[in-house]
């Protein structure tokens, strides 16, 4: 009969996403993450071969609750859809620093960019039934737009500036405004 663990994979993983929130990725070791959960670092490698298996589950978690903000924010209508994933992102960095820094400011050199291409898919119908442009315009709009709502998360998380969401809101609308007059033309 296999031992029997005192902690499950999803408390390790709950544990290990507090002690990123509390002093980032950088604090994510073995024995920082046992020293959090009271224990030696025998039960985490009982159930994981390593921490580069801890640290991709944390990252998928961390984007699990990432997704709970957009789908919070797209079901309560406060937003037109399109904009609520924009809010929410924000949201995200905001109230969620280490983990926003650990999903959308890391290194992600060796990941696959077109793999993205499909996560964003149902964010692209979005834009080309509201603007009616075709998938390649709707990419590239959707890219400005993320380099504007990327930069407002940036300075939130790194606490380079603490604007409130109403204004926010105001600048992202200017600037959908702007680039959909520069798309579609005149409004």
């Amino acid at each position: 009969m296999p031992p029997k663990h005192k902690f499950t994979r999803e408390q390790i993983i709950a544990v290990a996403l507090d002690v990123i929130r509390e002093s980032g990725m950088s604090a994510l070791t073995a024995r920082g993450l046992a020293a959090k959960m009271g224990s030696s670092a025998k039960p985490i490698f009982g159930l994981f071969q390593n921490m580069e298996e801890v640290q991709s589950e944390v990252i998928n978690s961390a984007n699990t609750l990432y997704q709970s903000y957009i789908q919070r924010s797209m079901n309560d209508k406060k937003y037109p859809p399109y904009k609520a994933s924009g809010m929410a992102y924000i949201q995200f960095a905001k109230e969620e620093k280490e983990l926003f820094k650990l999903l959308f400011m890391r290194d992600r050199t060796k990941e696959d960019i077109e793999e993205n291409r499909d996560e964003i898919h149902p964010i692209l119908e979005i834009i080309m039934t509201n603007l009616g442009l075709n998938e390649d315009k709707a990419v590239q709009f959707h890219l400005e737009m993320w380099i504007f709502v990327h930069g407002i998360a940036t300075m939130l998380a790194t606490s380079y500036l603490n604007w409130d969401m109403d204004f926010i809101s105001e600048t992202l609308t200017d600037a959908y405004e702007g680039l959909k007059h520069r798309y579609i033309g005149g409004i």
